[in-house]
């Protein structure tokens, strides 16, 4: 959450008015994500956060509120867009379209332990559910076509060794995707990007609770599995080497099958699926470390990360026959 757009104190004051959110008190830029200017604010009737969209379109962002909405009604604990005196949930402030979501209870557990990533799995599950019967279709747009015209932008930075990877895993993942059980696997509304700062927990008589789930700007119509793959290349693993944390990794699907599960066709593309997961941030991290964009705040992440993971994923894949040995799964 970088800044690109500043706000000042008396433009967010008039703006939050006219959504009868309150009188503004506070005003703090976030500087800990890389795609849209946000802030944190908070008025006389309780704390929001205030997004400036600096990629998404006017076109492309209804999708992302709109699902935010859908799920909140479905009782997903997610950001719940404010809506003006007409239902728009998209505004706009100082040139750019704009929105205000209340701000969840809790904080990021950035070093999650096994009950951390059952309680991720399961609400997973439970959003892929709810948003069945979401009626907006839109691509996720950093999937597959986009990685196919990323890839030669960022070539042009790489070792020998890195390039060869890169090349190789995506000529592996267009032939994945052109195979019938990829076609077959199930599909709706992703998040896309639900790494471990993109999920709040609050303590509930002194236990950790999942609070909610946020940062939606990402999602996009896909693969379910691709989702799950996402979270359990960030949720699961070992973040020095990469590595697959079993334990981790089993509590994760278990949980998640246990609400939603699993087809056969998942069951069989879920190594490729995580490699194509590490592929798609290996891509987008090289893309804003060697293409940065000037902004305030901004805290690129370190590509080399990512490289890791996905050679971690090729070297020794993560099957669920894996997990059910270690007696973490159904049989």
């Amino acid at each position: 959450m970088a800044v690109y757009t500043e706000v000042s104190l008396d433009e967010a004051s008039t703006f939050l008015t006219s959504l009868k959110l309150g009188n503004l008190q506070t005003l703090e830029g976030c500087s800990g994500g890389i795609e849209n200017t946000n802030y944190f604010v908070t008025t006389d009737q309780a704390p929001y956060v205030l997004t400036l969209f600096e990629r998404l379109s006017a076109e492309q962002l209804p999708f992302y509120l709109r699902l935010m909405k859908h799920l909140a009604f479905h009782g997903i604990p997610v950001p719940d867009p404010a809506a003006n005196r007409d239902g728009d949930v998209l505004h706009s402030l100082n040139g750019k379209p704009a929105a205000v979501v209340n701000r969840l209870k809790g904080k990021s557990e950035l070093a999650p332990g096994v009950d951390h990533c059952r309680q991720v799995g399961a609400m997973l599950a439970r959003m892929h559910l709810a948003g069945r019967d979401f009626s907006m279709q839109q691509p996720n747009l950093r999937a597959l076509p986009w990685w196919n015209e990323t890839v030669p932008v960022v070539l042009p930075h790489l070792e020998p060794a890195q390039a060869q990877l890169l090349q190789a895993e995506l000529a592996y993942q267009n032939h994945v995707a052109s195979q019938s059980a990829y076609t077959a696997l199930p599909r709706g509304a992703i998040h896309a990007d639900l790494f471990r700062d993109n999920v709040m927990f609050d303590t509930v008589d002194g236990v950790p609770t999942l609070s909610g789930f946020f940062d939606f700007y990402f999602a996009g119509t896909d693969a379910w599995l691709f989702d799950l793959a996402v979270c359990l290349n960030d949720w699961c693993i070992d973040l020095p080497t990469g590595a697959a944390d079993l334990e981790r990794s089993a509590a994760f699907v278990d949980a998640y099958a246990s609400v939603r599960p699993l087809t056969p066709q998942e069951r069989e593309l879920l190594p490729a699926m995580l490699r194509a997961g590490a592929l798609r941030f290996w891509i987008s991290r090289l893309w804003d470390w060697h293409l940065p964009r000037e902004a305030s705040m901004l805290q690129a992440h370190d590509p080399t990360h990512f490289e890791r993971v996905l050679r971690q994923r090729v070297a020794y894949p993560l099957t669920l026959q894996q997990l059910h040995n270690a007696d973490a799964l159904p049989a």
